[in-house]
């Protein structure tokens, strides 16, 4: 009996070292995923004002391809406007002379 009880002491403070030394890789464990979130954490700050100037860098792209079809667009507006009024010159003229004619009278 007694070699039986020493062989499950035995096995009790084999299992308790086993469990402290879990504790103990658990809490190393859990240190390194710590510093490692910090780690990632730096970084991510570190590269925010390089994410800033590439948002800016295509915004400032998107509104000047924005302010070129704008302008692009009032062109040909300003263009057919122009024919327009060239087109109905005559007409203008010829109402207008009308009208100066027709007032002397």
């Amino acid at each position: 009996m007694d070699n039986t009880l020493q062989r499950l002491l035995d096995a009790e403070m084999r299992a308790e070292r086993i469990a402290q030394q879990a504790e103990v890789e658990q809490e190393q464990a859990i240190q390194a995923a710590i510093r490692e979130a910090r780690t990632e954490e730096e970084r991510l700050i570190a590269r925010i004002p390089d994410l800033h100037r590439t948002y800016i860098k295509k915004a400032q792209e998107r509104a000047e391809q924005t302010v070129a079809e704008l302008k692009r667009r009032y062109d040909e507006r300003h263009v057919q406007l122009r024919d327009m009024a060239e087109e109905r010159e005559d007409e203008a003229l010829d109402a207008a002379f009308l009208i100066l004619t027709n007032a002397e009278l």
